[in-house]
């Protein structure tokens, strides 16, 4: 037989061979590709919005190690404090966006994705942080983690800053001290209604605003942590500090629901162990600096701070506690009734 060794039939052939290696050289590099991308590490950015010396900035840093100890290189924590990436009012957003991994607002800025959150700021609801950690520690209060799971949002835990106290430009010993005086809230319906039951004006600002808003009187007061008290020098410019100890300061670190079911069992399992083991080190943070921050202002002689006697307190919470009415719809009666119990120790 005789071949055709033509040019016109050899093409076919080679065009052949050429596409048999375009296809194995793809597909060697797509496996390349696949490898790398197997051996990068899974990123957590976490981002806050205080100073790394606060308890929460310390929670963070101390959590970024512990993960780096438990994992290694295969997760790698990033911190952004002082709102480097995003403030409280956009890092949820930037969340579900895949933005962030993690962040720890504070509980009364989850208002736009729930209603029941608004309990931890009903005034006098919890007597001291040992009744908080008993409701946050039991069934209710893990519950209340998952309340913003249908918005793509799930909490890991909570931490504290601390009890808050009232301070102003003149004594408040009883309710009618605070008539008519004006003071700076969070962005919280249930903290607007509680101001507005002794009578005064509540006016939501920015926490960055508030020493020259202080300062320059056109506000007369505040309610805040000693720790916030102390760091954001609030007792220079406020000769009264009553430790009234009427609500809480606490943040939710969350996460998104799609990041954390996307994470391998055995990570997601070792980054919730050193979370937990972080938390704990930040409320024992978040316990002494309120201890010693309370003990620097009244060794400053900046401030007088008032003690109520037992009978000036009731009749603060005697005025205050009709708001927990306004808002049992909302947060639920019988939610309220079993955080106000956690103040009977077992």
């Amino acid at each position: 037989m005789i071949q055709d060794n033509s040019p016109s039939t050899r093409r076919p052939r080679g065009i052949a061979r050429s596409a048999l290696a375009l296809v194995f050289g793809a597909s060697v590099a797509f496996a390349a590709m696949a490898a790398t991308a197997a051996d990068d590490p899974i990123v957590i950015k976490f981002a806050h919005v205080v100073a790394e010396n606060t308890p929460k900035g310390k929670m963070a840093n101390k959590f970024k190690a512990l993960v780096e100890e438990k994992l290694g290189d295969q997760v790698v924590v990033e911190v952004y404090p002082n709102s480097q990436l995003f403030g409280d009012d956009k890092v949820l957003e930037a969340m579900l966006l895949g933005d962030v991994q993690m962040a720890a607002p504070a509980l009364s800025k989850f208002s736009r994705y729930t209603d029941v959150l608004a309990l931890y700021d009903l005034p006098f609801l919890f007597q001291d942080l040992d009744a908080v950690d008993r409701f946050q520690q039991s069934e209710d209060g893990q519950a209340m983690l998952s309340a913003m799971s249908d918005k793509g949002l799930l909490g890991l835990g909570y931490l504290h800053n601390g009890m808050k106290q009232l301070s102003a430009s003149t004594p408040l010993r009883v309710p009618e001290d605070a008539s008519g005086l004006k003071f700076r809230i969070m962005a919280s319906e249930v903290l607007e209604m509680q101001f507005k039951a002794v009578d005064a004006a509540p006016i939501k600002k920015p926490f960055s605003e508030v020493f020259t808003l202080l300062q320059t009187k056109a506000i007369d007061g505040q309610e805040n942590t000693w720790s916030n008290i102390y760091s954001k020098k609030f007792y220079e410019v406020q000769p009264y500090i009553t430790e009234s100890n009427h609500g809480l300061l606490d943040y939710m670190v969350v996460t998104s629901d799609e990041f954390w079911s996307g994470l391998p069992d055995d990570v997601r399992e070792q980054v919730k162990a050193a979370l937990d083991e972080a938390l704990v080190y930040g409320n024992q943070i978040a316990r002494d600096k309120a201890v010693e921050d309370k003990q620097k202002i009244a060794e400053s002689g900046r401030s007088e701070i008032i003690e109520l006697t037992p009978e000036e307190r009731a009749q603060w919470v005697e005025v205050m506690k009709p708001v927990w009415g306004q808002f049992e719809e909302e947060i639920g009666a019988e939610l309220i009734e079993e955080a106000y119990s956690a103040n009977q120790a077992d």
